[in-house]
């Protein structure tokens, strides 16, 4: 059985306006552009309405194989709630946008032995340690970095366009 190790866990909240529709996209893009992810799945997706205001839940999971024994797996949640239709005006224009709540969580993990070679025996399994403890420990330290950078980076990038789309 693969062995998973959590390495990046953090989240942002912001209120105010937002474009949801383009905010979904904004992240969609930018995790299948930058990341380069070989698979993507919507787990959940979840919508409540209360009276004119919405709540949303999202979850994505995605991975990316680096290696024959690494792969990446990121997991991003959306919860949005007091979502309600705003128009604002931007140079004369009246533009349709959302003002809300959004908290959004990214967790990054590092997959070791995803094809499970190592499982066939104990002595296998005992080989598999010798060979993350004392062959690959530099590999280990690079995949663990690159996995926090592309989380770190991806949340930083979707902070940004929040308060950038707030101060339209």
């Amino acid at each position: 059985m693969a062995e998973k190790e959590e390495i990046y866990n953090s989240k942002i909240k912001y209120s105010g306006v937002f474009s949801y529709k383009d905010f979904y996209q904004f992240c969609y893009d930018w995790l299948m552009e930058e990341t380069e992810l070989k698979t993507f799945n919507e787990r959940e997706y979840e919508e409540k309405i209360n009276g004119n205001e919405k709540e949303v839940k999202i979850k994505w999971e995605g991975t990316k194989d680096m290696t024959d024994y690494f792969r990446f797996l990121i997991k991003v949640e959306f919860h949005i709630t007091n979502m309600v239709n705003v128009e604002i005006n931007q140079d004369g224009n009246k533009i349709k946008m959302n003002k809300g709540k959004v908290k959004m969580t990214v967790k990054g993990e590092l997959v070791r032995d995803y094809k499970g070679k190592f499982e066939t025996s104990g002595f296998n399994k005992f080989l598999r340690g010798v060979y993350e403890k004392w062959v690959i420990t530099q590999r280990l330290d690079h995949f663990e970095t690159y996995v926090t950078d592309k989380c770190d980076k991806f949340l930083n990038q979707a902070k940004a366009y929040l308060d950038l789309e707030g101060k339209r």
